[in-house]
């Protein structure tokens, strides 16, 4: 037995700490969830902090499970739940028939665990690889309250809508993603197929060249003789880039700069407000407490700086103040959103309210995205017609010049 440092959220929200021993970090794991304790962080006592296991790494739609398995597993699950079909058994013929060894691996662990005595919430805590805190809540309340059926029936269209919000950022990103390719591109041939046939050609008349047609020459020839020492350059700093965004404080400064980033900033942060308000509705309904239906949201919410505020809401409403409060001390919500946020408080129908929150974001997003071409169009004109400006002064000059002189 192995002694172990954890921290976790209890089902009213409030942090837990303490020192335990257990055979395995996954073992402790799942006789925490089987108390209600969602696990935030395990680590060996005697081990240095570094090496602490992150519990609250979404992973879903990443490594080896996609969303769409997901999805299937959870279809599958709420059918055969409602069928009557005994746990082991239904878990053991999806493993059997999954094509993903690694999902059909984890399985496989579920069923082990579950034949050991551990409930199915605990059992999945264990390949918290394939099934995130939001999973194990949602599994963890079906289990608590007989209603298993519908908490994979909400688990999967839930992740639908995750699918489509995923979608949405992808369409966000994918058309200033390709003007910026194709600029480069142009750029690249520019410089390194045009400029020089030119520059052979002007060479032969030994003449005085523009200015704008030397600044071209140059750039070009920087572009020749540097052109192996600029892409390794690119590479380094697009590998570099991706190790710092995977580090706590790289995460929470890229996160930051895209709800911030011109054109598509205000996309981004409609698309997190959005999956937040789906994510919290689902949570609500089922009956987490709030608090502990914060913690799952923070985690599911995608986006570090996000997550942030929503931590930030958590303890302000541990403080005694109410959630339309917390809200609105956060500042990322708008006036409209807070008023069905005050309303939803007043009725007790906050998780259809918030459904409503989240059909407005989405359609705002969608909004959006049709406007999102509109508004780069010109930006693209306007940069292309620059670069031609550049090329036809320092090209056609020149050449206007050297025929003059001819006629002369």
């Amino acid at each position: 037995m192995t002694s172990f440092v954890f921290k976790g959220r209890n089902k009213q929200g409030a942090q837990v700490t303490g020192e335990r021993e257990a055979g395995s970090e996954n073992e402790l794991a799942g006789m925490l969830m089987a108390e209600g304790i969602v696990p935030t962080s395990i680590k060996d006592s005697v081990t240095d902090s570094d090496q602490a296991i992150d519990w609250n790494e979404l992973l879903k739609g990443k490594g080896k499970v996609t969303l769409d398995e997901l999805i299937i597993f959870s279809r599958q699950m709420n059918s055969l739940m409602k069928a009557g079909v005994p746990m082991i058994q239904a878990l053991r013929g999806l493993s059997t028939s999954s094509r993903n060894e690694f999902l059909k691996e984890g399985l496989e662990d579920v069923i082990r665990n579950l034949e050991g005595g551990l409930p199915l919430a605990a059992a999945m805590q264990t390949r918290s690889d394939i099934f995130d805190n939001l999973f194990m809540s949602m599994v963890h309340v079906g289990e608590n309250t007989g209603q298993l059926d519908v908490a994979f029936k909400q688990l999967a269209d839930y992740l639908e809508m995750e699918r489509e919000t995923r979608k949405r950022m992808k369409q966000a990103v994918r058309y200033p993603l390709m003007v910026l390719i194709a600029i480069s591109i142009a750029i690249v041939v520019i410089n390194i197929v045009v400029i020089p046939a030119f520059a052979s050609f002007f060479a032969k008349f030994d003449a005085e060249l523009p200015w704008q047609t030397r600044v071209l020459m140059a750039t070009s020839e920087f572009f020749v003789q540097y052109g192996w020492f600029l892409l390794v350059a690119l590479v380094g700093s697009i590998y570099g880039f991706i190790r710092y965004i995977d580090t706590e404080q790289g995460r929470f400064r890229w996160d930051r700069f895209k709800l911030k980033a011109p054109l598509v900033g205000g996309i981004f942060e409609r698309i997190a407000l959005g999956r937040f308000s789906r994510t919290f509705s689902m949570t609500y309904r089922t009956g987490v407490p709030i608090l502990q239906a914060l913690v799952v949201v923070a985690n599911a919410a995608g986006n570090a700086y996000v997550a942030k505020f929503v931590n930030e809401m958590r303890g302000q409403i541990e403080r005694g103040e109410t959630l339309t409060r917390a809200a609105s001390n956060s500042g990322m919500f708008t006036p409209l959103v807070l008023q069905m946020l005050a309303v939803g408080e007043e009725t007790g129908a906050l998780d259809s309210l918030m459904d409503q929150v989240a059909d407005f974001y989405e359609e705002e997003v969608d909004y959006d995205l049709k406007q999102l071409s509109d508004a780069i169009e010109p930006i693209l004109i306007i940069v292309m017609g620059i670069m031609v400006l550049i090329v036809a002064l320092g090209v056609f000059l020149p050449m206007w010049d050297l025929a003059s002189t001819m006629q002369g």
